[in-house]
């Protein structure tokens, strides 16, 4: 039966995490910044870097992201009800490190542009964006799934994406 597990196949207790993190280091996913105009009455953006981002469903247009649940970004992004994901292109590695970081203001001195939509930021010459109201949130482990049902993407850079590969950023090119 699909989606039946022994008690025994449920156990995580083998699995160490770093090997866990290692072994899934070998699987290359692309790298988002998901920014949001946070809490109503916050007094700034939020954003955070995500290399955790899957489109879900075309009809309805449904895309998603996995955050951590104990993460700063979590509350404000779900109490703005909505968000946008900026794609991030392979030259754009600075930026990227600004918006992983705690820095308090990651905004700081970064040109955005609002979207039409949910009214986050976008950033400056990212590869592709998808503006999002946020559908549900749902628990995944230690992590919270945020589902965003698509209001309007576009993609204007022809530029390779960023990709993180084995604990390394890097760049495609097909």
């Amino acid at each position: 039966m699909i989606g039946c597990m022994s008690e025994e196949s449920q156990s995580h207790a083998d699995i160490d995490p770093a090997e866990f993190r290692r072994v899934l280091g070998h699987f290359p996913t692309g790298v988002t910044v998901v920014t949001s105009t946070g809490t109503p009455g916050a007094d700034r953006p939020v954003g955070v870097a995500i290399g955790s981002f899957v489109s879900i469903s075309l009809d309805p247009p449904l895309v998603g992201f996995f955050l951590g649940s104990n993460s700063g970004s979590l509350g404000p992004i779900v109490d703005a009800g909505s968000f946008c994901v900026n794609v991030l292109c392979h030259d754009q590695i600075e930026l990227c490190g600004v918006m992983a970081s705690k820095a308090e203001d990651k905004f700081d001195g970064v040109d955005t542009t609002v979207a039409g939509g949910s009214g986050a930021p976008v950033l400056p010459d990212v590869h592709a964006i998808i503006d999002c109201v946020v559908d549900r949130v749902s628990d995944a482990g230690d992590h919270q799934l945020v589902v965003g049902r698509v209001l309007s993407l576009e993609t204007d850079r022809e530029e390779s994406p960023m990709v993180f590969y084995k604990g390394q950023y890097g760049s495609f090119s097909g």
